[in-house]
């Protein structure tokens, strides 16, 4: 799959987004290793703090359908800029995809690609944990 046929996917994600606070539409399109596509969007409430981003939207779905091996997730949203991930979006996909999964961002004409371990150099992981 090439990262335009991602990027349609989180684009069509984006119009199932439930922003009715922020207006700010994410859709994100997240790709198993198998070939797999799991949208996920946002979802907001009026307490912004209990609000889901889309990139774990996708991201705990796949996981509630068994799936662990990911390739990449492409995010965009309904404005003119790219889109990257929130920290805690960034944290999460580090924490359950690894640190070669590739996240696509797209400004509405180029996609742009980044490792997650870019977006998130010197990250908190399980080898700081005592096991």
């Amino acid at each position: 799959m090439t990262p335009k046929e991602l990027m349609d996917e989180a684009k069509e994600a984006t119009k199932k987004s439930h922003a009715p606070y922020s207006n700010f539409h994410v859709g994100a399109a997240l790709l198993t290793e198998d070939g797999k596509i799991y949208q996920g969007a946002n979802i907001e409430t009026s307490s912004y703090s209990l609000t889901i981003c889309a990139e774990r939207t996708a991201l705990f779905s796949a996981f509630i359908q068994g799936e662990r091996k990911f390739k990449a997730i492409a995010i965009t949203s309904d404005q003119a800029a790219y889109c990257p991930p929130c920290g805690a979006c960034r944290q999460v996909l580090l924490d359950l995809c690894g640190k070669d999964l590739d996240v696509i961002l797209l400004d509405k004409e180029t996609p742009k690609v980044y490792k997650i371990s870019e977006l998130l150099p010197h990250s908190f992981g399980e080898e700081f944990l005592n096991k």
